[in-house]
């Protein structure tokens, strides 16, 4: 495995760590720890910029779906900075996965994420 290959995949990590933060206070430390100051998120539902409403966002995705955590789908692929994977949102109660995508993320030069362009597969209707 290369250092780019490492890069990407820690990248990925702690994104994930942040979707499936359980509580406030881990949610705002993982959104430090994968976002740069000036990181975005941006998907067909939503747009947001800065740790606040990045946070803000996840939490809200916690809300609309308790009792489901963001799962990685496959590899992390990436090159120059830029890693892309996918992903399900997955029911730990009984398995079902009602929403599923992939995400195209950029990376700081420490490694943190400094945009993530995220695209929807498969949502619930109405949500």
């Amino acid at each position: 495995m290369s250092a780019n290959t490492d890069r990407y995949e820690s990248a990925v990590a702690r994104y994930f760590e942040a979707w499936n933060a359980g509580d406030p206070e881990a949610l705002t430390k993982a959104v430090a720890a994968a976002w740069s100051v000036e990181g975005t998120y941006t998907d067909p539902l939503a747009s947001v910029a800065g740790h606040t409403e990045i946070a803000g966002l996840i939490a809200g995705a916690h809300e609309q779906f308790p009792g489901f955590a963001f799962r990685p789908l496959g590899a992390v692929d990436g090159h120059h900075n830029t890693a892309r994977f996918s992903w399900e949102l997955v029911s730990e109660a009984d398995g079902s996965a009602p929403v599923a995508g992939f995400d195209v993320i950029t990376l700081d030069g420490d490694g943190r994420i400094r945009s993530v362009l995220g695209f929807l597969d498969r949502v619930p209707a109405g949500a």
